[in-house]
């Protein structure tokens, strides 16, 4: 027997839940039963559209109100699926010109989080991101990810943690030329409830911001989200 959560085999039985034996796994605590209803639960189709919504500007309450499900419900799907994603996806061919920048949101009691951003100068997407403080400690690991590059140059604001990093006249500091990027940050701004600028929707957890921007990655990218797995209910 393997755990349905992350397929582990060391299961222990752990009492029964209406009449039918449960099982808890060790390694994750993962609780399940044997066999599961295949009609149980929501439809694959309605878990979709609740997660679109979600990634197309409704907050979890908000869909709770529209669709009937139960917001912790949605918030359970929207994780499921996006630990499944990567964080981003590599660039087809090295930009020639990267372009860095920083987007100020909030998370619980508006303690505030930056999210730094990478992308090519001359296509769409965001190629690479990470979240936390203002300083070069957060920078770091995006900047392990950019260097691969090896750009022409690097457009970016005047932050001074970019000069620590980027190579002496490689480094372009110019708010004229971050269209780009710029415009990439005002699309999450656009799509995710929790980084609109006057919104009752924000993040409680840094981990859940996570997962809100990599789902958001790929429905960009695919116009598309996967399906929760069908034991989420």
């Amino acid at each position: 027997m393997q755990c349905p959560e992350c397929g582990a085999t060391h299961i222990r039985k752990n009492g029964k839940r209406k009449g039918k034996q449960n099982h808890i796994c060790v390694a994750c605590g993962r609780q399940f039963i044997d066999t599961y209803d295949p009609h149980r639960g929501y439809s694959d189709e309605f878990r979709r559209e609740c997660i679109k919504m979600y990634l197309n500007g409704s907050g979890f309450r908000a869909i709770e109100r529209v669709k009937g499900v139960h917001h912790t419900t949605v918030i359970t799907w929207v994780q499921q699926v996006a630990t499944r994603l990567p964080d981003a996806y590599a660039p087809e061919t090295p930009p020639e010109v990267g372009e860095l920048d920083e987007l100020e949101t909030f998370v619980g009691s508006k303690k505030t989080i930056w999210l730094w951003t990478a992308v090519d100068h001359f296509k769409k997407g965001i190629l690479g991101w990470v979240l936390g403080d203002h300083s070069a400690e957060t920078f770091v690991p995006l900047w392990q990810t950019v260097a691969d590059w090896n750009c022409y140059f690097y457009v970016t604001d005047g932050w001074s943690v970019y000069p620590g990093f980027i190579p002496d006249g490689d480094q372009i500091v110019s708010k004229t030329y971050m269209t780009r990027v710029e415009s990439e940050n005002t699309r999450l701004r656009h799509y995710l409830a929790r980084l609109h600028r006057k919104t009752l929707c924000y993040s409680k957890a840094v981990e859940m911001l996570a997962h809100s921007i990599r789902l958001l990655l790929h429905y960009l990218r695919f116009d598309d989200v996967p399906v929760p797995p069908r034991f989420i209910s």
